[in-house]
């Protein structure tokens, strides 16, 4: 005799069914913010173009090897490493903005208006994505941290964790949802569908808005202005 699973079982990932949330995905988008830190223009990069795409792979690819998947047994090097890797790009991401307010603001610079926009959209996606990466990295304590029987407070709350017939059983979010939010609260320049509760959720997502603001308000308009 077999028993059938609870409601929405089915719908549950293998990996947060086991109690533990692959690396993959967010090995993935570090080496897809390196891959667009290659596209911006040289000036526009802190130290030679090649410099942290390196450093990330350096540190993401043996990360991902060793330590596939996090949980709750994670080890501090490792979750200290991971933390490393995300502020090495938001370190180059946020050079790559001040610099190109720079060039935007300062007469000595002949920037053409769609080489801006290009730049631009570069910078806001990269911004999108770390700070998709931070939300991911902090909430509850991580990814490893989340997987525990008895997790910590959340920094945000969810629909589904606000409503449990949303919610399959076993729900936990993974990094898709926290870029949505950071996707969302990027061109919305404020909560969506998830809310912040912590003060450090909400510092970061007052961050991100802040940052793009000044991408899409500064940076784009002044670039449209100078279209050829």
């Amino acid at each position: 005799m077999t028993t059938e699973p609870a409601h929405g079982e089915h719908h549950r990932h293998p990996a947060l069914v086991a109690g533990h949330e692959p690396r993959w995905p967010a090995t993935v988008t570090v080496l897809v913010l390196s891959g667009l830190y290659l596209l911006l223009p040289d000036r526009l990069s802190l130290g030679p173009t090649f410099l942290f795409p390196a450093l990330v792979l350096l540190l993401a690819i043996p990360l991902t090897v060793v330590a596939p998947a996090r949980h709750v047994d994670e080890s501090r090097i490792l979750r200290i490493t991971g933390f490393v890797l995300i502020a090495l790009v938001a370190v180059a991401n946020l050079g790559s903005l001040g610099m190109l307010v720079r060039d935007l603001l300062g007469t000595h610079h002949a920037v053409g208006g769609r080489q801006l926009l290009q730049a631009a959209l570069i910078v806001w996606t990269c911004n999108m994505l770390v700070f998709g990466l931070w939300f991911w990295e902090l909430d509850r304590g991580g990814p490893d941290q989340r997987s525990a029987a008895t997790p910590r407070p959340p920094d945000f709350l969810f629909p589904q964790q606000g409503d449990p017939d949303l919610r399959a059983a076993g729900w936990r979010p993974a990094l898709i949802d926290y870029l949505y939010v950071a996707f969302t609260n990027g061109t919305a320049f404020s909560p969506t569908d998830t809310m912040p509760l912590t003060v450090r959720a909400k510092v970061l997502m007052a961050g991100h808005s802040l940052a793009s603001l000044i991408t899409i308000v500064l940076v784009t308009a002044r670039a449209v202005n100078v279209l050829q």
